[in-house]
C-alpha cells in the first residue's frame, strides 16, 4: 500500500510472467471483470424459480445488473496505467477467493494506494474501507477516485519502538486479550487504535487487509498497532463465521513477530509470496484461551 517502492532486480535476471507490469495490468482487469460476472450470476441464480426457466431468468438478470461505477472507474484505470498494485497476482488472488465466498461484506483496508480501487471494485454492495496515516496522500487519492471511503489515522507508535512494545505490552492489563476490547477509548494500551471515526469502531469488519501505514523507517509507524486492533476486533466479534485478516510485507522482521504474537500462526490458512492470511475465530468459539496471551 506504500506509495512509492523500487525493486532491485540482479543484473541478467529475467522476470517471470507473473512479475510484468503488463500481465498484472490484465489479470487486473480480468479479476475486475470477472466480479462483474459473478455478481450477476449470483444475483441470477437467486432470482431463478424453476429449472426451465433457468436461462431466461439468468439472461434477464444479467441484463439487469450492471457493473457498479466504481467496478467500471477500475478497469478503466488498470487498463490505461503503467502503475500496478503492490500485491502480486498470487497475492491478490488468496484475498479474492475469500471475497467472492463473503459479498458482500465489510473490508476494512489499512492504507491508500495503488490497489484502492481494486479492492474496492472487488466487494460490489459492500462496505470497503481505507485507513491512511498521510491526509496529503488521501487528498491526492481521492482528487482521481472520489468514490473511495477514506479516513485519516494518527498513530502513537514509532516503528524503532516495535520491539520494546512487543515485550512489555503484558504488563499493562489494558493490552491483555480479556481487557483490550473495545479499543475506542483504550489510551492506556499503545498498540490501540484510538480517537478513529466511529465507523471504524461501528462496523463488525468480515475482512481487514494490514498492508499500511509505513514500516520501513525507524520514525514511521510501523504496522504494530495496526495487527494488535486487527486481532482485538476479530477475537471480538459478535457475529457469526471468523474474521479474515490479511498482513503483507511479513518477510520484515517486525511484520513477523506481531503476526506470530498476536494473529497466531494457527490461524493461518494461506500465504502466497509476501502475504500471510489468517482465519481468526471470536474468543468464545476459541479452543484455549490464555489469560494474558494471544495466542
Amino acid at each position: 500500500m506504500r506509495k512509492t517502492k523500487s525493486i532491485m532486480v540482479p543484473k541478467g535476471a529475467k522476470n517471470t510472467l507473473l512479475e510484468r507490469p503488463w500481465f498484472i495490468v490484465l489479470a487486473l482487469a480480468g479479476l475486475i471483470g470477472g466480479a462483474v460476472l459473478i455478481t450477476s450470476f449470483i444475483r441470477a441464480t437467486d432470482n431463478t424459480l424453476s429449472l426451465c426457466s433457468t436461462a431466461e431468468t439468468t439472461a434477464k438478470s444479467i441484463a439487469e445488473y450492471t457493473a457498479t461505477p466504481i467496478q467500471l472507474q477500475s478497469i478503466v484505470h488498470y487498463a490505461t496505467s503503467r502503475t500496478v498494485p503492490q500485491q502480486t497476482f498470487a497475492e491478490i488472488s488468496i484475498s479474492l477467493e475469500v471475497l467472492k465466498d463473503r459479498l458482500p461484506c465489510n473490508f476494512l483496508v489499512f492504507g491508500l494506494g495503488r490497489d484502492s480501487l481494486m479492492w474496492a471494485s472487488l466487494n460490489p454492495g459492500g462496505t470497503t474501507v481505507f485507513m491512511e496515516e498521510d491526509p496529503e496522500w488521501i487528498e491526492a487519492v481521492l482528487k482521481d477516485a472520489p468514490s473511495l471511503r477514506a479516513h485519516h489515522v494518527q498513530y502513537r507508535t514509532q516503528l524503532s519502538q516495535a520491539d520494546r512494545l512487543l515485550k512489555t505490552y503484558r504488563s499493562e492489563p489494558k493490552c491483555l486479550p480479556a481487557n483490550a476490547f473495545p479499543i475506542r477509548d483504550n489510551e492506556k494500551c499503545p498498540l490501540a487504535l484510538t480517537s478513529l471515526p466511529d465507523e471504524f469502531y461501528d462496523t463488525e469488519w468480515d475482512l481487514i487487509m494490514v498492508d499500511a501505514p509505513k514500516g520501513y523507517f525507524a520514525t514511521a509507524p510501523g504496522r504494530m498497532a495496526a495487527i494488535f486492533s486487527s486481532a482485538v476486533m476479530a477475537r471480538n466479534r459478535k457475529g457469526a463465521g471468523t474474521t479474515h485478516v490479511f498482513l503483507h510485507d511479513v518477510d520484515r522482521k517486525v511484520e513477523k513477530a506481531y503476526a506470530n504474537e498476536f494473529l497466531c500462526e494457527k490461524y493461518r490458512v494461506k500465504s502466497a509470496g509476501r502475504l500471510w492470511h489468517f482465519e481468526i475465530p471470536n474468543a468464545a468459539n476459541m479452543s484455549d484461551q490464555p489469560g494474558d496471551r494471544f495466542c
